[in-house]
């Protein structure tokens, strides 16, 4: 097995997951197997228990893992199936280890960080990294490992030492380290400055890490000049030296790694020269050049909770590209704060509820997106309301879903009261009510989690068309409430049909209105499963009705379309961020005003 450790210096935000997901590409174009591991610092045991402000969304694994967003990333570029064990955090290790003291494994030794905790950070590694993701059997040839955080932070302590040792554990050859930094330019003289890299690394070195392949952040391609100081203050060999600049979305990166040759740097470093071939790149090329050049827009209005961050919905805004480039249109998010569309805040401020509202009726397509609490549901409810009664097309996720089906219940049942026992317990008409795969009190690691099957009822339904007409889909699930089975039949009877429903029939999974252009609720996550050129179907099933599309979609069976050359793409951003910068190692900011090809109104794009 060999090993490449990708670890970050100067800043956070860098874009250090971006840069791991990338390597991971051009290795496996070269013919290798690559497996992914995420380091993060945090005494958490999982993200699951994070705010999206705090960490950006929680990424859910067919395990029902709940991780890092940057293990997302993974899946995305190297098409993988990850497990909640390629997440490393320092309270799983903690909790490992306290758990092995408390049985006796240690035979009465003093339990110390070295070599203890060390030593299970490096047991975790080889563990972990000889699990096959790509659903071929036996290990994959290369495991890539991001060590989230900053050099020099004490949290990451450890796992720098651990990862110190490790390097002598795998031996020469099977190890490669890659640093990102940031090489700065000051406004003031407009020159590149090394210095902080020079001291970032200085700073590895102290710690017994010595970097083999230097990536630099940079607004622009590194100058010769300060290449050669790099590699000379570094002790990095010039061709080992690649340029990270911006790009107008993340999918140019592995391109700029090719194009720098920084596959060859890999290989040589770890001996793989005989066992990979030269990268091949051709699809990745052509989807990337589609990215760039799609000028027909398509307008989402995005209404959720966590407007104000981007991240927090980074895998919808992923499915979004995804199903817009196949579309060949570009994609623009308009951000609306949920909470503006309410009737408080026309009384409170009434020019931010005028100026959400423009936003949602000049959409041509309404997504609501997944969230707990009860902020912002009243306008998520006029939103669904909205684009039923205008027949605007819409999906509804999760939260979205439910939303979907009080607003039903409500206004063409007439049940006033109809809501949600989350936010309402003690309602007469409870649409949405608690299920029991969970506890109501411990909220970590409780709710219906990970891969469940939705069999489709309804054949001939816009859902099952856009799965292929298969006969039931594997979709991941994050939630604790559910539409209420004994309502069905009044909701099915008043015009809704939920084509799709778990093995029992008691779980409503997906949820259509059949006299609508394109009006859809699924209770599970598509998000997470759509990849670049293989879009999810719930979202491709928005964007094309969006386009006007979905019929040619729908009656040609349409379900993943390979990206040619010679069409154009999407990108997402009419405006500027007031947002602060997010600082979460994912963000590789655009040079045409759009943050990773999504162009948006700006409330909610992060800069790096």
């Amino acid at each position: 097995m060999k090993y490449v450790l990708v670890t970050g210096g100067v800043v956070s935000g860098l874009g250090k997951g971006v840069t791991a997901s990338s390597i991971g590409v051009v290795l496996k174009a070269c013919g290798l197997r690559v497996t992914s591991i995420k380091i993060d610092p945090y005494l958490n045991t999982d993200a699951g228990t994070m705010s999206p402000f705090e960490h950006g969304e929680v990424f859910v694994l067919d395990d029902g893992g709940e991780v890092d967003l940057d293990l997302g990333n993974y899946e995305r570029f190297l098409d993988t199936k990850l497990t909640r064990d390629n997440n490393i955090t320092t309270g799983k290790i903690y909790q490992h280890v306290i758990n092995k003291e408390r049985k006796g494994d240690y035979l009465g030794k003093t339990v110390q960080v070295v070599p203890h905790i060390t030593d299970a950070i490096q047991e975790w590694i080889e563990r972990v990294a000889i699990v096959p993701v790509d659903g071929k059997e036996g290990p994959a040839d290369v495991c890539v490992i991001e060590l989230g955080g900053t050099i020099g932070d004490i949290e990451s302590m450890p796992f720098i030492e651990a990862l110190g040792q490790f390097q002598y554990r795998v031996g020469k050859g099977n190890f490669c380290l890659v640093h990102v930094s940031l090489v700065p330019v000051l406004n003031v003289v407009g020159e590149q400055k090394t210095k902080p890299t020079q001291h970032s690394v200085r700073g590895l070195r102290g710690l017994g890490l010595t970097p083999d392949i230097l990536a630099c952040r940079s607004t622009k391609a590194l100058e010769e000049n300060v290449k050669c100081k790099l590699s000379q203050f570094c002790h990095v060999p010039e061709e080992n030296i690649v340029t990270l600049y911006d790009v107008p979305n993340i999918w140019h990166v592995p391109l700029l790694l090719r194009d720098q040759k920084a596959h060859e740097a890999l290989l040589k470093v770890l001996n793989l020269h005989s066992d990979a071939g030269e990268p091949n790149l051709e699809e990745w090329t052509a989807r990337t050049k589609i990215c760039t050049m799609l000028h027909d827009t398509v307008r989402i209005a995005m209404v959720g909770k966590y407007t104000g961050l981007s991240d927090a919905y980074l895998s919808v805004l992923k499915a979004l590209l995804h199903a817009s480039v196949v579309c060949r249109h570009k994609l623009i998010v308009d951000w609306v704060a949920a909470g503006d569309l309410e009737d408080v805040t026309a009384e409170e401020a009434p020019d931010v509820h005028k100026a959400a509202w423009d936003l949602l009726k000049g959409a041509d397509g309404v997504l609501v997106p997944g969230g707990f609490g009860d902020r912002g549901v009243q306008g998520k409810i006029l939103a669904a309301k909205y684009a039923r009664e205008n027949k605007v097309p819409f999906l509804g996720i999760c939260l979205g879903m439910q939303i979907a089906v009080i607003e039903y219940a409500r206004s063409v049942l007439k049940l006033h009261d109809a809501n949600s026992t989350e936010f309402e317990p003690e309602t007469k008409s409870p649409c949405v009510i608690f299920m029991p795969e969970g506890s109501k009190t411990h909220m970590g690691g409780t709710m219906r989690l990970g891969s469940r099957r939705t069999y489709f009822k309804v054949k001939d339904c816009k859902s099952a068309k856009l799965y292929g007409n298969e006969s039931f889909v594997d979709e991941r699930h994050r939630h604790r409430y559910e539409v209420n089975p004994d309502m069905i039949s009044q909701l099915e009877s008043a015009g809704l049909s939920f084509v799709g429903r778990d093995e029992t029939g008691r779980r409503m999974e997906i949820v259509e209105l059949p006299a609508h252009p394109y009006y859809v609720g699924v209770q599970f996550h598509p998000e997470f499963k759509s990849r670049p050129g293989k879009p999810s179907a719930p979202f491709l099933g928005l964007i094309a009705a969006a386009c006007g599309n979905l019929e040619a979609f729908v009656q040609n069976n349409v379900h993943v379309v390979k990206p040619v050359s010679n069409s154009v793409s999407n990108g997402v951003s009419n405006g500027h961020s007031s947002a602060k910068p997010h600082q979460n190692g994912n963000v590789f900011k655009s040079s045409n005003g759009s943050v990773n090809g999504v162009y948006s109104n700006g409330n909610g794009v992060h800069h790096g």
